[in-house]
């Protein structure tokens, strides 16, 4: 018998679970003090996202999706990217677009159901957040696509889940990638469940990522909890992209500690013991462990950091509060650049409900 092709995938991990080292790191990464600002980041992401639920649960917000759990995936992947790069969000990944440059605000002004919110101060040729699953992968291996024909030196990086890796979408982005040898990473962060679709249900593969050989794209699987790793699985992504040796698609092992969105409760489907299990693989515990050990923080630094992100994240919901609500006439202005007849008399419909016509 004739073996036409054998294939590995690697996993990537660096740090265990109590934050002790299970691997030695890479060089540039060995200095614990190097990873302090992207601790920083998580610790700032988690009390945005626990105050934007507090905002939600008191009807101050639309609903929201949380990023708990998620924050070494999403600050290692935004910090990974470079300004003139291309991000393609799908609607949870606020860590990786505030490494961008997108305010707190602006998230909250999107979940608060104003589409300014999607006109972010980060970069302005990343793509918005996008809540059909994993159509921003097309997005992201198109402009990919682009740079490679423009011979500029960038790449294009986009997000889905375990769930959105089961989209044609997903499949036709990696298959273009590999035909054309793009500069496309594709960041599948497995937190477990595509809602209430557990992973068990999605696909008969052994690892979300080896859905790339099918496209001919390097793959990794990568301990999304552990930051060094994330780092270095990222590294290792965006150097073959920029070296011209085409696309990866990598697996980011995580968990997702909230409900899918505010509008779901996740009591219905999963265990307690299931979740308990996934607290002891917090991202932000183990790194702080580990930063802890080796004298690079501390419990007293900790406390007087948490204070200004409490303090930065008020300042960021009242930017949001106070923002003058737009007329409800912004809802068909900006939908065509010649109104058609039916619009225009949906719009003059809405006025007259207000006493405007």
């Amino acid at each position: 018998m004739t073996i036409a092709a054998r294939y590995e995938i690697e996993h990537l991990q660096y740090l265990g679970a109590d934050g002790a080292l299970v691997a030695e790191p890479p060089a540039d990464l060995a200095d614990p003090k190097a990873l302090l600002p992207l601790f920083k980041q998580m610790l700032f992401v988690r009390v945005f996202d626990t105050k934007a639920i507090a905002l939600q649960r008191t009807g101050k917000l639309g609903t929201y999706a949380s990023c708990l759990g998620h924050e070494a995936t999403h600050v290692g992947i935004g910090a990974s990217m470079r300004p003139e790069d291309v991000f393609a969000p799908s609607y949870r990944e606020y860590g990786a677009q505030f490494m961008r440059g997108v305010q707190p605000r602006e998230v909250l002004l999107y979940w608060g159901g104003d589409e300014r919110g999607n006109d972010f101060a980060g970069p302005k040729h990343d793509y918005p957040w996008c809540v059909p699953i994993s159509t921003q992968c097309l997005m992201a291996a198109g402009a990919a696509l682009a740079f490679k024909l423009r011979k500029e030196d960038r790449i294009a990086v986009a997000c889905c889940g375990d769930g959105g890796s089961s989209k044609t979408d997903f499949y036709a982005a990696l298959n273009s990638a590999g035909a054309y040898t793009s500069p496309l990473v594709l960041c599948v962060i497995n937190n477990g469940w595509a809602i209430s679709v557990p992973r068990s249900a999605q696909t008969g593969a052994t690892t979300l990522a080896q859905k790339g050989l099918a496209g001919g794209l390097h793959c990794l699987q990568v301990d999304g909890n552990d930051l060094i790793a994330v780092l270095e699985g990222m590294r290792r992504a965006t150097q073959r992209a920029r070296n011209g040796e085409g696309g990866t698609v990598i697996e980011f092992l995580t968990y997702r500690l909230h409900d899918h969105t505010t509008a779901d409760d996740a009591r219905r489907y999963r265990g307690e013991e299931e979740v308990k299990s996934a607290w002891g693989r917090d991202p932000i515990p183990r790194l702080r462990a580990y930063l802890t050990a080796k004298g690079a923080w501390s419990e007293a630094e900790e406390k007087s950091w948490a204070e200004d992100c409490g303090k930065r994240v008020d300042e960021e919901i009242n930017a949001y509060l106070n923002t003058p609500v737009q007329p409800v006439e912004a809802m068909f202005d900006y939908l065509y650049a010649d109104m058609p007849p039916d619009v225009q008399a949906h719009r003059a419909a809405a006025l007259a409900l207000e006493g405007r016509s």
